[in-house]
């Protein structure tokens, strides 16, 4: 992800410098701990290899963990991506470069689908395979070798808070896009001959999607210079007070464009709903079914319907 991409994404998630000084206080991830991690820089390079090796080893001996990292390319770029990873914990600088690459590996996790639970048992068996290393180096000095220890450790929770964070916010941005596009899907606006629009609504509406549906049709009423406009709502259950404004402002909006908009398909709740609401029935134009809305729109805009006489066959 080029840089400019991860400003952005720092940006999306309200990452300001203010965020991250807060978060470094609430797990007490201080300057002697920043001074700590930079003297272990060395000694954690020293092991780096053999930890990610060893992890690794771990890791493949599980069936669903050998079936996701199947490619070998794949895996020697997890691999050296990790390997960098791990240099980065103790380079004893921790700003803005920092915050970035880390939710830049939380972002490459997400797109390749890793399981979150793949993700934190990396950080567990990287946590024991360092703490067992760093009491082994100071072996005469175990109480420093626990406060390395848990620098390293407020180090890494700080990092896993980032990472799943971007899971989380990136899931939430694909769900969303999907959203969007299934509602432009569930909402079509189709042109059933000239300057006639039929715009059948199914399922729920909220505020959002009302807004939608009106930003939807006037633009195709501008695009297909429409005059009437047959709305049906024969797939909505419910109609709230919000729902019923939106609907108003889009016969309203759709007036001012010089279309009429005919609404068919009302339920009996719908019909209740809108009389019970104190809705302005006189601003919307209504008819019992979909056909009868084609007839009144056709007849609006000058068509004649004649039935053709019956064909006899020729003996």
């Amino acid at each position: 992800m080029a840089e400019s991409d991860s400003q952005s994404l720092t940006r999306e998630m309200g990452l300001t410098q203010e965020e991250i000084a807060r978060r470094k206080d609430f797990l007490e991830l201080g300057d002697k701990d920043i001074e700590r991690l930079g003297r272990l820089h060395n000694l954690a390079e020293s092991y780096a290899e053999s930890v990610i090796e060893e992890f690794y080893k771990h890791l493949l001996s599980f069936q669903e963990s050998r079936d996701f990292f199947k490619d070998p390319a794949l895996l020697q770029r997890v691999k050296g991506a990790q390997r960098k990873y791990f240099s980065e914990l103790t380079q004893g600088t921790y700003d803005e470069t920092y915050i970035e690459s880390r939710l830049r590996i939380g972002l490459t996790h997400e797109r390749i689908n890793l399981p979150v639970k793949l993700y934190l048992g990396m950080y567990s068996f990287y946590l024991r395979a360092i703490a067992s290393r760093f009491l082994d180096a100071k072996k005469n000095r175990p109480a420093e070798a626990l406060l390395d220890v848990l620098s390293i450790l407020k180090l890494v929770f700080f990092d896993m808070g980032l990472a799943i964070e971007t899971y989380i916010h990136q899931r939430e941005a694909t769900i969303s896009a999907q959203q969007e596009a299934i509602r432009e899907l569930s909402t079509p606006v189709l042109r059933l001959r000239n300057r006639l629009l039929i715009m059948p609504i199914i399922g729920m509406i909220d505020s959002h999607r009302a807004s939608q549906l009106t930003q939807q049709l006037l633009q195709r009423i501008r695009l297909d210079r429409a005059k009437v406009v047959v709305m049906d709502i024969t797939g909505v259950p419910t109609v709230d007070s919000a729902v019923a404004n939106h609907l108003i402002q889009a016969v309203e909006a759709s007036r001012l464009m010089g279309a009429t908009v005919i609404i068919t398909g009302l339920s009996a709740e719908v019909a209740q709903t809108l009389v019970r609401l104190g809705v302005d029935l006189a601003k919307i134009h209504t008819v019992g079914d979909l056909q009868e809305g084609i007839e009144e729109a056709e007849q609006l805009l000058g068509y004649e319907l004649k039935r053709l006489p019956d064909q006899q066959e020729t003996k």
